[in-house]
C-alpha cells in the first residue's frame, strides 16, 4: 500500500515508497563520471529526482514506465523540491494498485457520456449523426474514449480527461451557435465531439500518462483523421463537401501550424472550434495550476509556459457593507 504521495512531500522528508518512473535522462558530471536526472509520478502529481553515485548499478534493467522502489531523502534545488536517490528498484506492477498513479476526473464518466449522446441525438444532419453514432457503437472505441485522458500534462490530464474536456467543448459549442447566425451546428457539434478523438491512440494511460509510439510519429491530429476515415467508409454517399468541412475542423483546431495544425482554421465553424479549444484547455490548466499553490496565497507562483502569476484573491477576505 502506498503511503507516501508527491502532493505531501515537503523537503527534509526521507522517502521509502513506490513511484512511476516517468523519466530518465543520463548526464555527466564535470569529471566525467554519469549521474541521473529523473522524474517521478503518482496521482497527485511529479517530483524532479537525482541519482549522483552508483549510477550504474542503481539503473540497470530500470526503464521509464517502470513502477520503482525509491529510497532516499529530499532537498530543496532552485526554489523546488528535488529528491536525492540513494536507491532505486523496479518492483511488480501486480503489487500496486492503479488508482494510486493516476488521477481520476471528478465528475460521473457515465453521466457525462450520456450527455454527448443525448446531444447527438438532437443533430440534424442524417450523415453527421451516422457519423458520430459510429463512434459510440464501437465498443472499444466508446471504452478508450471514457477513460482516456486529454493530454500528458498541460489540460485535463487525468482519466477520463478527454470526456470531461469534450463534453465541456459540446456545450460551449452549442451555447455559441445558438448565439451568431449562420452557423452549421450540426457541423460545429460534431467537430467538438471529435476533434481530440486520436488521443485515444495518442497517448497510453495504463499506469502512467506518456505518449505512445504511434502518438509521437503521426500525432493525435492524423490519428483522428484516421479513425474518421474507417468510419466514413462505412457510410454510403457521405457529402464530399461537409467531409472536408469536418476534416478541415479537424485538421485546424490547434489554430496555427506553430501550434500542431497543418492549415489554419478558414470557415466559421472552424474558427469557433479552435477558440473553444482554447478557452476550455487554458481555464482547465489554470484551474489545476491554482489547486496546486499555496492556499494562502493570493498569488500563485509564476507560471513559465503563460508566464504570468495568477491572483487568487484574499482568503478570508472582509467585505465592508
Amino acid at each position: 500500500m502506498k503511503k507516501q504521495f508527491i502532493t505531501d512531500i515537503k523537503a527534509g522528508d526521507l522517502i521509502d515508497d513506490i513511484f512511476v518512473l516517468s523519466e530518465k535522462i543520463l548526464a555527466r558530471k564535470k569529471d566525467g563520471n554519469n549521474f541521473l536526472n529523473v522524474t517521478l509520478s503518482d496521482k497527485t502529481g511529479t517530483i524532479k529526482g537525482v541519482v549522483w553515485d552508483n549510477v550504474d548499478q542503481i539503473t540497470a534493467g530500470v526503464t521509464s514506465g517502470d513502477f520503482v522502489h525509491i529510497k532516499g531523502n529530499v532537498n530543496e534545488y532552485k526554489a523546488a523540491l528535488q529528491l536525492v536517490i540513494k536507491n532505486m528498484e523496479t518492483f511488480s506492477a501486480d503489487e500496486i494498485d492503479p488508482a494510486d498513479f493516476l488521477p481520476v476526473t471528478p465528475r460521473n464518466i457515465e453521466s457525462m457520456f450520456e450527455r454527448l449522446v443525448k446531444i447527438t441525438a438532437s443533430v440534424k444532419s442524417a450523415y453527421l449523426k451516422q457519423l458520430i453514432q459510429a463512434f459510440w457503437n464501437d465498443k472499444e472505441f466508446v471504452r478508450e474514449f471514457k477513460i482516456a485522458p486529454a493530454a500528458k500534462k498541460m489540460h485535463h490530464a487525468y482519466i477520463g480527461g478527454l470526456l470531461e474536456h469534450t463534453l465541456s467543448m459540446v456545450s460551449l459549442a452549442e451555447k455559441i451557435a445558438g448565439h451568431y447566425g449562420g452557423i452549421d451546428r450540426d457541423l460545429l457539434i460534431a467537430g467538438a465531439m471529435l476533434h481530440d478523438i486520436g488521443k485515444t491512440k495518442e497517448l497510453e494511460y495504463q499506469f502512467r500518462i506518456d505518449y505512445t509510439d504511434q502518438g509521437r510519429l503521426l500525432n493525435h491530429i492524423v490519428i483522428g483523421i484516421e479513425m474518421i476515415d474507417e468510419k466514413l467508409s462505412e457510410i454510403k454517399d457521405f457529402p464530399e463537401e461537409k467531409m472536408l468541412l469536418l476534416k478541415h475542423m479537424i485538421i485546424s483546431h490547434h489554430g496555427t501550424r506553430e501550434f500542431g495544425s497543418p492549415e489554419p482554421p478558414k470557415t466559421i465553424e472552424a474558427v469557433i472550434l479552435n477558440y473553444i479549444d482554447e478557452i476550455d484547455s487554458k481555464v482547465n490548466g489554470i484551474r489545476n495550476f491554482m489547486a496546486k499553490e499555496d492556499p494562502n496565497e493570493p498569488w500563485t507562483s509564476y507560471h513559465r509556459l503563460l508566464e504570468r502569476h495568477f491572483y487568487k484573491g484574499k482568503k478570508n477576505q472582509v467585505t465592508s457593507q
